[in-house]
């Protein structure tokens, strides 16, 4: 799967089968779904899932809740959009970056 195809799953009712926990959380990220991304995101012990709850706890707005788990991540404090930081991380952990 790539980007391009990922995206395009955001047009189902359901997250293609088969995904990891990581990728699951950012489909639901992707479809506007925060409590059921954040759901699976907390749950995963990794960096990428690490990233995932910054970038949502960024796009709750909780900057402080969002700076201690890109430090989880290993990754700086994103300052650009939320959804350009999105494809960042899904091209990340597809291998594609």
């Amino acid at each position: 799967m790539n980007l391009d195809e990922f995206k395009a799953s955001l047009n189902g009712s359901e997250p293609p089968a088969g995904l990891s926990g990581v990728m699951t959380a950012l489909w639901y990220g992707g479809n506007d779904d925060w409590e059921t991304a954040h759901h699976i995101a907390q749950d995963i012990a990794s960096p990428h899932g690490y990233w995932v709850h910054a970038w949502l706890h960024r796009q709750e707005g909780d900057l402080g809740n969002a700076g201690y788990w890109y430090q989880r991540a290993g990754k700086p404090m994103a300052t650009g959009g939320l959804k350009n930081e999105w494809e960042e991380i899904v091209q990340e952990v597809l291998g594609r970056r």
